[in-house]
């Protein structure tokens, strides 16, 4: 959806939506669609759905038939539909009216939508609310989206415009509720981070198996075995030795016992694991402002560059980049790009931007997240692009965002929230290593590999 604040229409229609033609008479004039409805549809409404506004051409037979009595056909478009007051919506929200936009997004709730149509007109209520400030009924319209329309949890993260909502506590909790999965919120979001977890741990679930598979084994074994031990116990002709039976007694106890605490601690090792999924994701898609003034999300620098990230006060950032340019030459080839946050400094944006936590011109600069973006990013041209625009230390965008995956990383690592930390990242964008304080820059040198060596073509 577009973004609010910003003061240009349109926004965002260059980069996220496109004309959804195939609802529209011949005669209608062009309206737009949220990104919410171009991203997480599965499949598209027709072969031809998607055409682009700058090809569309209105021959003079449309003229003339605008120009001449209005057609049963024309009467009908005038009555509202829920594409058309979405679209709507849209359009005054570009304006600046969210509030009508609200109305025309509830309108379209009520008509019979599609789940396309309910799904686009949930997603873009929720950034209205968003926009509000109105955390609590942002998440209730993306919970719903979730649930009973197949919306991707993934279009929530990667969306600039709910940056404001992503540092609420109710995305944190809408986070853990779709991290644990169940009814209310759908399992889609839980069933990604386990697929993941088991690219990452491939031999968890076979082990789990065989837990549970011995287990079995060594009950139904000490079934049979509880009735040889009584008839042990009793005594008397044709009764088994005593102390046979009560070692396979014991040894069927124990194996259960250990087979179980197995069992217990694979689920705290995976359940560890999709936390720490889940912040990576999270972690990926905050926005960071190069040298060159291009805002890239963090998940484009991976393969490229090994973000440092520096939380704390102005003095002890400041002092920590003098020591750092000291090594300037040797950390930029190890590809390391500084990443300052200053605790405090998100407060007086989230106050000045109500609802949103990337400025218009950050947002704009972003890039689409989707199946084009991906290609785009994964090709050879535009990585070698992003290399020469990386630079020795990137700005933040958005820092309540950063400061709220920095403090949650904290809580689970055992650090205070709000204290000076550092966290190194590997190639890959997954954290390296973390500490309390700053760096020392000449320990970062002799853990990193360069960049052309052989251990850093591994790590990627």
């Amino acid at each position: 959806m577009a973004a609010a604040a910003l003061p240009q229409p349109y926004h965002h229609r260059r980069r996220h939506r496109r004309q959804l033609s195939c609802f529209l008479p011949p005669d209608s004039t062009v309206t737009v669609i949220s990104r919410a409805w171009c991203l997480c549809r599965k499949t598209p409404l027709s072969s031809s759905i998607w055409t682009s506004s700058k090809h569309t051409r209105i021959s003079p037979s449309t003229l003339t038939r605008s120009s001449s009595s209005p057609s049963p056909s024309s009467q009908e478009s005038s009555v509202p539909t829920a594409e058309s007051c979405v679209n709507l919506g849209l359009s005054l929200f570009s304006k600046g009216r969210v509030k009508d936009a609200l109305t025309q997004f509830d309108t379209a709730l009520t008509l019979n939508p599609n789940p396309v149509e309910a799904q686009a007109a949930l997603y873009n209520k929720a950034c209205c609310h968003a926009y509000r400030g109105e955390g609590k009924k942002a998440a209730d319209c993306l919970r719903t989206a979730l649930r009973e329309y197949n919306l991707k949890f993934g279009t929530i993260l990667n969306d600039p415009d709910l940056a404001s909502f992503r540092a609420l506590p109710e995305f944190k909790e809408l986070q853990e509720e779709a991290r644990l999965g169940g009814e209310d919120i759908g399992y889609g979001f839980q069933r990604d981070l386990k697929l993941i977890s088991e690219v990452q741990a491939p031999f968890r679930g076979v082990r789990k198996f065989f837990y549970v598979a011995f287990t079995a084994a060594a009950g139904i074994s000490l079934l049979f075995t509880i009735p040889r031990l009584v008839c042990a116990i009793q005594g008397g002709d044709g009764a088994p030795d005593l102390w046979e039976t009560s070692g396979n007694a014991a040894i069927n106890i124990g194996g259960i016992i250990v087979l179980v605490a197995l069992f217990l601690w694979e689920n705290k090792k995976e359940e560890e694991q999709i936390t720490q999924i889940t912040r990576d994701e999270t972690l990926s898609r905050l926005p960071l402002c190069l040298s060159t003034n291009r805002i890239v999300e963090l998940v484009q620098l991976r393969d490229t560059a090994r973000p440092v990230i520096l939380a704390g006060n102005k003095e002890t950032i400041a002092l920590a980049l003098k020591k750092a340019e000291r090594f300037r030459t040797e950390l930029l080839n190890r590809g390391v790009i500084l990443v300052p946050v200053i605790w405090g400094e998100g407060k007086e944006t989230k106050i000045a931007k109500k609802g949103f936590g990337l400025s218009p011109k950050a947002a704009a600069s972003l890039p689409s997240i989707g199946g084009d973006f991906d290609k785009r990013t994964e090709s050879v041209v535009a990585k070698s692009k992003l290399k020469t625009e990386i630079r020795f230390k990137a700005e933040v965008v958005s820092p309540v965002e950063w400061e709220s995956w920095i403090r949650d990383q904290q809580k689970s690592e055992g650090i205070t929230p709000g204290e000076d930390v550092y966290i190194v990242l590997r190639l890959d964008g997954r954290v390296r290593k973390s500490g309390r304080g700053m760096p020392e820059w000449q320990e970062i040198l002799k853990e990193l590999p360069p960049m052309e060596a052989f251990l850093s073509k591994i790590e990627r």
